[in-house]
């Protein structure tokens, strides 16, 4: 049919403001998530989902399987990655060409894994007792294989809770007095470099500490035998103030400063500082620190207890802390080596903000701890990507950042009978950039030994 300008009719769309533009939708030979690729690569130097595909067990039975399980679980971690945080969108994904690429396979020449394949995979196959099991223990695989790349003289644990609300009747949820919410409450470790080395998906209602040994001790098991001049040491807020989390600890060699809530005889302890100092208050904060030996009724020896005193300008009364140790330093240094715990929290908004991992929506518990551990996977891989392969100038780049900028990158693919051409767009990540990227990544991979 022909308009009345001459033009043949077609399916572009057309803005009013300037009628010489059209809209043209591609999905099969345009993408959005070009940078991807890069994400890919840094995959392959590492061999990441190699490794996944030693551990997770195949959950068909039938011989007609279109996608392998490692080209679905690439599928899973790299749609999140690019924001997508469930399975709602895997029909789309599956024609677009960087996921197809990256998926690789038959997934080139067709599509990848369709709404209901990535439904089936992550809430059936991937929730089996086995295969949750690897899943739980393929953070920690990367982490040792990445640490290899790094120059590890000690390594720093920062343990902490979060809340991840939840809607409806999902299996596991209850109401949490301290969030307010009705939640999951999921128990994470981190260490300094921001990888997360553990995590696990916990009813709403249960205690921040519940349940730290089975989440710690996979890790503490890891870090055992490498290096004897390690330097181990542990942090971790005032729910963790338990003498089984200390002489856990003190067992396995670790030091460790872990907040400490006040009572009376710690206050006593310190009295002599928390008298109004005689005079007109100064515009500045006052600090003052205290070190001594105390025991709690539970404790079964006396642990050394340090206390920061705080007088801040226009306040009646002092703000004070308290950190339990078993390290050597002047109290100042105890303070300030436990105060950059607070990363981890930033860590924790990283992963609720980019990665999307407060988006558990399934309805059993099982189907929802695997999606924990899919997004602490994607998280674990831009992690990577930050700390081994970004140029110094965008070192410092967030992973909302990373997202926005290096993954959403628009691309027209073009096929030529031997090669696939992505035509990338130069918007926040020049040609320049992407290269230094890849010539960074290029620089992990484990090259023979020379003959």
């Amino acid at each position: 049919m022909v308009q009345g300008a001459g033009e043949a009719q077609s399916d572009a769309l057309r803005l009013d403001f300037d009628r010489r533009l059209k809209l043209e939708f591609h999905g099969s030979s345009v993408t959005s998530d070009a940078g991807l690729l890069a994400y890919r690569e840094l995959d392959d130097a590492l061999g990441l989902m190699a490794i996944a595909g030693q551990h997770l067990v195949e959950g068909r039975t039938g011989r007609n399987g279109r996608h392998d399980l490692v080209g679905m679980l690439r599928q899973s971690v790299f749609g999140r990655l690019a924001g997508y945080e469930d399975v709602n969108d895997a029909d789309r994904l599956g024609r677009d060409p960087a996921m197809r690429w990256i998926v690789g396979g038959k997934a080139i020449e067709r599509d990848a894994a369709s709404t209901s394949q990535m439904g089936r995979f992550e809430t059936e196959w991937l929730a089996s007792d086995e295969n949750l099991a690897a899943l739980t223990g393929l953070s920690g695989q990367w982490i040792d294989g990445v640490h290899g790349h790094r120059s590890l003289r000690s390594i720093v644990l920062d343990m902490d809770s979060s809340v991840s609300p939840t809607h409806g009747d999902q299996e596991g949820t209850a109401y949490n007095g301290h969030f307010a919410c009705t939640c999951y409450h999921p128990l994470f470790v981190f260490n300094q470099f921001g990888d997360l080395e553990q995590c696990a998906l916990r009813p709403g209602n249960v205690h921040s500490a519940d349940g730290w040994k089975d989440v710690l001790e996979p890790v503490v098991a890891r870090y055992r035998y490498r290096e004897r001049d390690l330097r181990r040491y542990f942090r971790a807020d005032a729910a963790f103030a338990n003498p089984e989390v200390y002489e856990f600890l003190e067992a396995e060699g670790y030091k460790y400063t872990i907040r400490l809530p006040a009572n009376r005889i710690l206050q006593e302890r310190i009295g002599y500082l928390l008298k109004r100092p005689v005079g007109r208050p100064p515009l500045t904060v006052r600090r003052s620190y205290a070190s001594f030996r105390y025991q709690a009724a539970s404790w079964t020896m006396p642990r050394r207890v340090v206390a920061k005193i705080e007088w801040h300008p226009g306040e009646l009364y002092p703000r004070v802390g308290f950190i339990v140790t078993n390290l050597s330093r002047p109290a100042e240094r105890v303070v300030a080596f436990y105060n950059r715990r607070g990363t981890c929290e930033q860590w924790i908004k990283e992963g609720k903000n980019a990665i999307k991992w407060t988006r558990l929506s399934c309805c059993s518990f099982a189907a929802n701890a695997v999606r924990l551990q899919l997004h602490a996977l994607a998280y674990n891989l831009a992690n990577f990507m930050r700390t081994l392969a970004l140029p110094e100038a965008v070192a410092q780049w967030s992973l909302t950042s990373l997202r926005e900028k290096l993954v959403k990158i628009g691309a027209k693919v073009v096929r030529h009978a031997r090669y696939a051409v992505f035509q990338m767009a130069e918007v926040a990540v020049p040609k320049e950039m992407f290269e230094k990227i890849l010539r960074l990544i290029d620089g992990l991979r484990r090259r023979p030994a020379p003959a």
